[in-house]
């Protein structure tokens, strides 16, 4: 199992990214996938997740409303698009997935991406 966090970037504050995690091993469509994002001395925090079929996308209120996913399940891959990305959201952005239901809790998902690094500029 493996999944490829990327897109991660330096940009100016106001710009946006897009995310990609891409998975491979795994039977994609039974995965909840969430981006988990973590800044020195800080723990890690949950930013937005991706659903299986059926259920509701979640988002941190750190992000609602400037942020979208959107799941590919033929591609095996979860996309996270900052927009308005601020100073506060420099972290190193990890995507991690889990078989059922979709949850904000790092401890819950299974397997991990290796982190991808968004370092916004004011």
């Amino acid at each position: 199992v493996q999944l490829q966090a990327s897109g991660g970037g330096s940009v100016q504050a106001g710009d946006s990214l897009t995310l990609s995690c891409a998975a491979s091993g795994i039977d994609f469509r039974r995965y909840s996938v969430a981006w988990f994002r973590q800044t020195l001395g800080k723990a890690r925090e949950f930013v937005a997740g991706s659903a299986t079929q059926g259920h509701l996308d979640d988002y941190a209120n750190s992000v609602k409303g400037r942020s979208t996913l959107t799941r590919d399940d033929a591609k095996a891959t979860v996309y996270l698009r900052l927009s308005g990305l601020k100073p506060e959201d420099t972290a190193v952005y990890y995507c991690a997935a889990k078989t059922g239901l979709l949850l904000s809790t790092q401890r819950s998902y299974d397997y991990w991406g290796q982190g991808t690094l968004v370092t916004v500029s004011s």
